[in-house]
This record gives C-alpha cells, sequence and structure tokens, in this order.
C-alpha cells in the first residue's frame, strides 16, 4: 500500500510538477529565440535604413561637391577674361582637363551668353563644341533657369555655402547616369563687371557608375554597390531609387546590405540550444522551487492583505476597505454624527486625453495626499475609482464642522497641480450624507452623497453641497427638463438670448457684448443656463442652441456699430465639420463683419486644437472672426500654455476676481495671466466684476475689458439698444456701479 501511495504520489508530481516545468522551459526557449529573432530582424532592420540614408546623403553631397570644384576656377577674374577672349588653351588647361585629372569630371562646357558653346570637354579630352548638342535636351532647362534667377535677382549663394550662383541636377547622359551643374563665370573682385544672365556658364558632368560608385564601395564599405536602371535584384540585395529635381526616377543603386542581426543570430543559435539544454536539466530541483515559492507566498501574506484593501496607485484604503470601516462605524454609532462625503474631480478626464495617462496618475496621488493632509488621524480617506473619493468623518459635533472642511478640500483643488512641468487646474465637486439625520445605512448614505454630489455638479461645479430630500426629484426633473427643452427649441420666445456689456477698463466706454442663453419655463419661470445648458449637450440639442443663439446675436449686433458680439462655442459644434462654413452663412446672411464676431471656447478646445476643431478655429480666424477662451483658470491649462495658444482674446474666471484684493494669490495669478497674454499680443477681459476695487485693482494692473454686475447685468436685445444710444451719446458718463444682483 506504501509502495503504491509513493507511486501514485510521484505520478502526481510528474503530472502536476515536472511536466509543466518542462513545458514551461521549453516555451521559454521558444520565446527566447523569437525575441532574439526579431531583434535581429529590427537590427537588420535599422542597419539597412543607415545604409540608405548614407548612399542619399552621399548622392545629395556629391552635386554639392561639383559645385563647389566648379568655383575653384569659374570665380575667378582671370576665367571671366579668358573665355571672353575665347582663350581655347586657357580653358581647357583650368576649365576641362584640369578639373577631370583633379576633380574627377566626366565632362565639361563653356557656354556664351547666347547659350551657344565655345569649349567642350568629353570623354578624357577636348573636343568639339559641338558635342554639346549630346547633352543639350538635359542642359538647357538648368541654363534656362539660372539665367532667369539671375535675371530676376533672385539666384543666390546657396546660403553662403558656395562663391556664386549655380543649379544642379540628375539626369541620364550618353548612358550614365550623372549628376550636371551649371555655374556662372564670375568676377572674383568684383572689378568685372557683367550684367546678370549675361555672363558665360560652366556646365560640369560627373559619372554616378563610374568612379563615383567605386568610391562609395571603398569609402564606405558597401558590398557589390553598383548603378543599376532597373530595381531587379537577387534575393537579399537592397536598391536605393535615385530621382531628379522633378521626381523623375533615373535608375537605382544596387548592394548586398550588411545585416548585423542575422550575423548574431547564426552564432547565438548554438548558445541558446546550450542554455535551453541547460534549462531542463532545473526540472531536477523543481521540488526546491516550489518549496521555496511558498515559503514567499507565506511571507509576503500581509502585503497581499494590504493590496486587497488599498488602493495600489494612492496607498489610500479602497472601496472594499471603506465599506466594511462605515459599517462598522454606522453600527456603533451612538451620540455623535458621521458625514460620508463623495467627491469627484471636474475636467480629470480631459487631463487624461490631453496630458496622457502617467499625468492623470500623478493628479490623482497628488489629489490624495491633499486630501489625507486635511482631515483628522480618525477620519478615513478612500479611492473608490477613478477620479472618485469618499471620506468618512466620525464623531462630528455638527453640519458646521463638515461645511468647513468641505470648503477647505474644495479651496485646496484650486491650487494648481504641477504634473511634470505644466501647471493644471481642475475643480472639485463635493456631495455630503449625514447619519443619523439622513439614515444609518451606509449603501443609502452614499447614494444619498452620490446624488448630492449630482447636484453639487450641475449647479455649476467646483463646490460641495449637502443631501436634501428633494434631491430625490433631481433625475425625473431633468428628464422632464429635457423633455420641455426640445418643444422650446421648436417654438421662437422661450429661448433667446440676452447680452451683458463688455467695458473697456480705461474710460469705460462699451467696447462689446457676450450672448448668453436666458429660458423663461411657462411653468418653472426663469432656468439657469448651468442646468439646462449641459442637459442640452448630453441631448444633442447644444448644436441646435448654439446656431440659433449665433443668428439672433449676430442679428442683433448690426444695430450695435463698433462693437464686438461674443458668442460661445461648444465642444460638439468645434467637432462639426461644417461649423465654420455655418458661421460664415450666417455672417454673410445678417451682413454683421466677421472682425466685430468672437467666438468663445472652453480651455479644453484651445489646448487640443487638433483635427476638425482646429481646422474650423483656423477657417474662423482665416475669414477675421476672433477667438477668445473663456473662464480661463478654470480648466487644465498651465499658464506657461499661453505661449501656445492661436486665440485673440483670453477671459479669466469669475472665481478669480471674486477673491480678487482680498486674496494675494488670486492677485497674483490674474496679474501673471494679464502679463503672458499682453507678451502673446493677446487682449484679456476679466469676469464677473462686482466692487468698484475689483474694477479699479484690475485696470491698474493693465486688464483691457471688464465684464459683470457692476455695469450691467444681462439684458434683452431691445434694452441694449437703449443701451448703445445712451453710450453713444455725445456727453456719455460712466455707467453708475449697480452691484451685485441676482
Amino acid at each position: 500500500m506504501l509502495q503504491r501511495k509513493d507511486n501514485r504520489t510521484s505520478l502526481a508530481f510528474v503530472l502536476t510538477r515536472a511536466v509543466p516545468a518542462l513545458l514551461l522551459t521549453l516555451a521559454a526557449g521558444g520565446l527566447a529565440f523569437l525575441l532574439l529573432a526579431w531583434a535581429a530582424h529590427q537590427s537588420d532592420r535599422v542597419s539597412f535604413q543607415r545604409q540608405e540614408r548614407l548612399v542619399a546623403l552621399v548622392v545629395s553631397q556629391l552635386r554639392s561637391q561639383v559645385a563647389h570644384d566648379q568655383e575653384s576656377s569659374t570665380v575667378w577674374d582671370t576665367a571671366v577674361e579668358k573665355v571672353r577672349a575665347d582663350d581655347t588653351h586657357w580653358i581647357d588647361d583650368n576649365l576641362g582637363t584640369w578639373m577631370h585629372s583633379y576633380f574627377g569630371f566626366d565632362g565639361a562646357y563653356v557656354l556664351n551668353p547666347e547659350n551657344r558653346p565655345i569649349y567642350a570637354f568629353a570623354n578624357g579630352r577636348m573636343t568639339s563644341p559641338a558635342a554639346y548638342d549630346a547633352i543639350r535636351g538635359q542642359v538647357a532647362p538648368l541654363v534656362h533657369a539660372l539665367r532667369h534667377d539671375m535675371r530676376d535677382g533672385h539666384a543666390t549663394g546657396q546660403g553662403g555655402k558656395f562663391l556664386s550662383p549655380g543649379i544642379a541636377d540628375l539626369a541620364v547622359v550618353s548612358g550614365h547616369p550623372a549628376v550636371i551643374s551649371v555655374k556662372p563665370i564670375v568676377s572674383d573682385t568684383g572689378k568685372i563687371r557683367q550684367a546678370p544672365g549675361t555672363e558665360y556658364l560652366h556646365v560640369a558632368v560627373r559619372f554616378l557608375d563610374g568612379s563615383f560608385a567605386r568610391r562609395l564601395t571603398r569609402d564606405y564599405l558597401f558590398n557589390g554597390l553598383h548603378f543599376a536602371w532597373t530595381p531587379a535584384h537577387g534575393l537579399g540585395a537592397a536598391a536605393y531609387p535615385v530621382d531628379d529635381n522633378a521626381g523623375k526616377r533615373i535608375g537605382y543603386f544596387i548592394w548586398r546590405p550588411y545585416r548585423p542581426g542575422t550575423a548574431v543570430l547564426s552564432r547565438a543559435m548554438p548558445i541558446l540550444g546550450g542554455l535551453l539544454a541547460l534549462a531542463l536539466l532545473t526540472v531536477a530541483g523543481f521540488l526546491a522551487v516550489v518549496r521555496s515559492r511558498s515559503l514567499r507566498l507565506q511571507a509576503s501574506e500581509v502585503r497581499i492583505h494590504h493590496l486587497a484593501f488599498h488602493d495600489p496607485l494612492t496607498g489610500l484604503p479602497n472601496r472594499t476597505f471603506f465599506n466594511e470601516s462605515a459599517d462598522a462605524a454606522l453600527a456603533a454609532l451612538s451620540g455623535t454624527s458621521i458625514a460620508l462625503l463623495f467627491l469627484d474631480l471636474d475636467r480629470f478626464k480631459q487631463v487624461n486625453d490631453t496630458l496622457g495617462h502617467p499625468a492623470g496618475d500623478t493628479l490623482i496621488r497628488e489629489f490624495g495626499a491633499r486630501l489625507r493632509a486635511l482631515v483628522r488621524e480618525e477620519d478615513m480617506v478612500a479611492r473608490v475609482g477613478g477620479d472618485e473619493f469618499t471620506v468618512m468623518l466620525a464623531g462630528v459635533a455638527g453640519r458646521e464642522d463638515v461645511e468647513k472642511l468641505c470648503a477647505r478640500i474644495v479651496e485646496s483643488v484650486r491650487v494648481p497641480f504641477d504634473l511634470d512641468g505644466n501647471r493644471v487646474f481642475v475643480g472639485l465637486s463635493i456631495g455630503v450624507a449625514l447619519a443619523p439625520d439622513h439614515g444609518t445605512d451606509r449603501i443609502d448614505l452614499l447614494r444619498k452623497a452620490d446624488i448630492a454630489l449630482y447636484s453639487a455638479k450641475s449647479t455649476g461645479r467646483g463646490r460641495f453641497a449637502f443631501f436634501d430630500p428633494v434631491m430625490d426629484d433631481a433625475l425625473r426633473l431633468r428628464r422632464e427638463i429635457e423633455a420641455d427643452l426640445r418643444a422650446a427649441l421648436q417654438e421662437s420666445g422661450e429661448i433667446v438670448p440676452y447680452y451683458q456689456p463688455i467695458h473697456a477698463a480705461a474710460g469705460h466706454t462699451i467696447t462689446g457684448f457676450e450672448a448668453l442663453l436666458r429660458w423663461r419655463h411657462p411653468a418653472l419661470g426663469w432656468i439657469s443656463p448651468d442646468l439646462f445648458i449641459p442637459i442640452a449637450e448630453e441631448a444633442g440639442l447644444i448644436e441646435m442652441m448654439g446656431e440659433r443663439v449665433l443668428r439672433e446675436a449676430c442679428t442683433a449686433a448690426v444695430n450695435w456699430p463698433n462693437r464686438t458680439i461674443a458668442v460661445n462655442a461648444s465642444g460638439p459644434e468645434l467637432a462639426n465639420p461644417g461649423y465654420a462654413e455655418r458661421v460664415a452663412a450666417i455672417l454673410r446672411v445678417t451682413g454683421l463683419p466677421p472682425q466685430r464676431l468672437e467666438i468663445e471656447i472652453t480651455e479644453t478646445a484651445a489646448n487640443g486644437q487638433i483635427g476638425t476643431a482646429a481646422e474650423n478655429l483656423a477657417s474662423l480666424r482665416a475669414m477675421g472672426v476672433r477667438i477668445a477662451i473663456d473662464d480661463f483658470g478654470t480648466g487644465f491649462s498651465s499658464l506657461a500654455r499661453l505661449q501656445q495658444l492661436r486665440v485673440d482674446r483670453v477671459k479669466i474666471d469669475r472665481s478669480f476676481i471674486h477673491g480678487f484684493g482680498d486674496q494675494d494669490s488670486d492677485e497674483v495669478i490674474v496679474r501673471a495671466i494679464i502679463e503672458l497674454a499682453h507678451a502673446r499680443g493677446l487682449r484679456v477681459t476679466a469676469e464677473g466684476v462686482e466692487t468698484l476695487e475689483q474694477r479699479e485693482g484690475l485696470a491698474r494692473i493693465g486688464c483691457d475689458d471688464l465684464q459683470g454686475f457692476i455695469f450691467s447685468k444681462a439684458r434683452p436685445a431691445p434694452e441694449i439698444d437703449r443701451l448703445v444710444e445712451a453710450d453713444d451719446a455725445p456727453a456719455n458718463d460712466m455707467p453708475a456701479p449697480q452691484g451685485r444682483t441676482a
């Protein structure tokens, strides 16, 4: 029985340990071979690309070298005098035979100002000028182009590399691929005057399939390099196409490329086979490996337990740990309150999409650290997924303490995050539920905190909200509003643009207006744009709404001369390929000059100017429409990005203006934005100006335009007509500050 049991144990070992180990070893060997083969292929490919680039470089340099060699005798007072005197002996010694023997030219010709040959060198000797007729067809276009450029004054010394202008190309000459270079014979001292375009010309010919190909083979160790008219070549050979200036294919350089990867692979195969054999021998020690692995697993039990209850990115408790802790705290609740906070970063997806997931991970880690530093030691902060966090505050004395903490958290996120040199601005929304006020069940409390979070986001983001029973009706109300919104867009008069004046910081005259949508619901009254615009975006109605407000705003602005009209453009509108054409059509119909229209876009659209959005913005700017960034500072761009933005205006968000004069950090940020914008030639508008201190402070630090309740709230078009008439009156005074109004 014992023997039988041992046999079963041995069989189990073979089946569960030895066979898997053997298969794993063989698989690893196969993978190693595949990786080595892939690396060899990549190495061969890189080597071939380098050889190909080397051939291209040498051919390109040959053109310059021929032209440079010509100048040794063509930029010379004596040369000008001798060719004018038709001194054939001198010309042959210096412009023909000598260039052949010294520089290896295969042909040389001299043309008079009428482009007739007076000298020819070919086939290793001076010959009749009529020999030029054999290459006239290839040379004549170059001669014509050079003389044309020299007469028009366009010909130069090619960036300072040459003493005289010239032109070169590749062509087939007498059955040979060749470089043809044409240079004028000019004075080196400038004492001999020549009318541009009437100089004698020197034509040099250098074959590519003779000494040049042999030099390539010798100097650069090309194996079997030669010139061929067709790309046909043997197995393993490479071909580099040779084209003239017009892109016409002349022929090919053929060679057998060096393949270092293949050479290494052939030498490594015996070694790899030996290593594989050695690895197979380790099967005998498989039990020891299993034993060691078991010990390691036991030693890492604590680490595994930690990972099971903590987020690996931030090190904070995860959803499971938080839920268990909340259940325990709620079960022991007695006499005090517990607050459950649901937090969500605003515009986190845009950071990921623009700067990449590593930057998003860094943002999550930094935010987690800030959050942990703001709460007490006994409080729990958890990351429950993505950019969502939860906080449990145990033993809170009252709602006021929670409000203060939420305010500190929201304020901490307003400080920009430094992500690999990019200063990024994001927002934060918080929903809060209290126990026992809102219940004692963890699932129900988190649901209510989530509802409160949705309420905070729907009322403008960057804020916190406590759960209220009326919030349970939020989803139902949203569905009703969406249905009413669809109906309202089919009617006129229910959703209309209002216009808020924009005043010059210096002089306080009205420089323009911003169109702001207003919806007066027949049953619910005025509905905030912060509520119905996100619904329109989610329901796919934003483009219809945007087109309506653009048409009505342009129609109204025609009656407000010398003033701009600003209209917001949503992301879906910019993503529509026909958006720019739609804007152009509305401008034509309404008669509004494009220069008076300003399209306001978000920071996301400004920083991600790619694809269709970029094409639309470029088309709008080309027709004269101005582009502005709305609510600058609330997105995820850094101040340094102002130097790359292709826009005309920056509008500073009201959240910075609200703290202007009270918080030094806000004033410093506003000043930095203004200075950077002005350095880029951009105008700056401050939104949300409500006090005299803000108005005067912004004017003092150089802000161009101001917008806010201190001047006027948004008004319907008829009231704006009267406001423009008053502003244009000769005795116009600055409007009296109105103070903050609803």
